[in-house]
């Protein structure tokens, strides 16, 4: 990575662990997202793990969180809380989002906060990746961006593998057809 690269990290990283928890409750969104004890979890773009951590409070020791990011130093930083707080039910990794390596229909949900974005230019890779991972009914959740919240369900269910099954607030659940 470059020193670009580095000083935009360290920037996401002092936002995310600084300043988010100021205006938004990571454990309250996950619990919208529909997020329960025992649940197998992708976190798309974990980041410096805002999300990560509550997210395998949430699901317990039954369950397990996949947090991915392409960053390099997101995953460095997820693993020091890993290791900082002992948990166990989760595995950190650099992934490409569109080959995540996971099995065939082995997660129940997906979360997409805070990046769906940045992967505008993969978008039809990304959905056919989470379509192959999910679970029979498994669930794509999205948080709202830039983006309108017209154009995200139109991009998301216009291949048919997904279909709206909710929206709560900032929130887009979809549900895997």
């Amino acid at each position: 990575m470059s020193l670009h690269d580095r000083i935009e990290f360290m920037f996401i990283s002092f936002i995310h662990d600084k300043m988010y928890g100021l205006f938004m409750n990571g454990e309250k969104m996950l619990l919208s997202a529909g997020l329960k004890e025992g649940d197998a979890v992708l976190e798309v773009g974990c980041g410096p793990g805002f999300f990560t951590l509550p997210a395998t409070k949430i699901v317990g020791e039954k369950g397990f969180i996949y947090a991915i990011d392409i960053n390099p130093f997101a995953i460095k930083k997820v693993d020091k809380k890993i290791q900082k707080t002992g948990v166990r039910n989760i595995k950190a990794m650099v992934v490409d989002v569109t080959q995540t390596t996971l099995e065939d229909e082995s997660v129940d949900h997906t979360f997409f906060f805070g990046v769906i974005h940045s992967l505008m230019n993969i978008l039809d890779d990304t959905l056919k990746e989470m379509h192959r991972i999910l679970k029979f009914e498994g669930t794509l959740v999205i948080q709202k961006s830039r983006k309108s919240t017209a154009d995200i369900i139109n991009l998301v269910t216009t291949k048919g593998m997904f279909k709206l099954l909710e929206e709560k607030k900032r929130i887009l659940i979809f549900q895997k057809c």
